[in-house]
Formats: structure tokens, C-alpha cells, sequence
């Protein structure tokens, strides 16, 4: 008999955050404005998918929620990874800071890893 909680070990569930890299390398954004940017994007995937099931899975347990930060080189490589996920029918928010009007970044609403990792493998995590 499985232990309880145990179906969620074969549906991992995670949010994918990605954020241009060059906010910070490039741009010189400050560490805090672009950190903020993130969390915009996160809080708004969350709320605009509420009432999906994984996502009301991934609330139900906030002490063991996964969230991975990954990078993109610029707007325009975030732009087409958005693209990608919306032509793949993944489901995102792209972040769009106002009223400057860029693209900082973009996160999934939460998904079983095996679903998202062949739009993501390729980047790596933010530094």
C-alpha cells in the first residue's frame, strides 16, 4: 500500500520563473528591482490559474512548494522561449514591466516537471 502523500513524488510539481540575464549583467538593473520582477510574474501565474488543479495541488502544501529560477540572455530570447511555451499550449505569465514596456521575465503556472522540462533543459539556473 503506497504512504500517503506519496502520489505527489511521482508528480513533482514546480514553478518555472525565467529572467533575463542581462537585466542585471548588461542593463545594470539593481539585484532587488529585478528579484521584484520575478515575483511579480510568479504571483501573477499563481492567481491567473487559481482554479487549476495543479496549481490548487502545489498551495495545498506551501512548506514544500518548488520554484526554480532559470535564465534567458535578453527580451528577445524571452520573447520566443514565450512563444514556444504558447504554441506547445504551456501555460505562463510573460512579464511585462509598465510603463517602460519590457519584457523582464515570464514564470509557468505550476506543472509536473516531466511536462515543461523539454521547453527549459536548456537554460540554466539564474546567477
Amino acid at each position: 500500500m503506497a504512504a500517503a502523500g506519496s502520489s505527489g513524488a511521482s508528480k513533482r510539481l514546480v514553478q518555472y520563473v525565467v529572467v533575463r540575464s542581462d537585466l542585471i549583467h548588461t542593463l545594470s538593473w539593481p539585484l532587488g528591482a529585478v528579484i521584484t520582477q520575478a515575483c511579480h510574474a510568479a504571483t501573477a501565474a499563481i492567481h491567473s490559474n487559481y482554479s487549476d488543479p495543479d496549481t490548487q495541488e502545489y498551495l495545498s502544501d506551501l512548506e514544500h512548494m518548488h520554484k526554480v529560477v532559470l535564465q534567458t540572455a535578453d527580451e528577445a530570447s524571452l520573447t520566443q522561449l514565450s512563444c514556444t511555451l504558447r504554441e506547445n499550449g504551456i501555460t505562463h505569465t510573460l512579464w511585462t514591466e509598465q510603463p517602460e514596456n519590457v519584457a523582464t521575465c515570464l514564470a509557468l503556472k505550476p506543472y509536473p516537471k516531466n511536462i515543461v522540462q523539454p521547453f527549459i533543459r536548456k537554460l540554466q539556473l539564474f546567477k
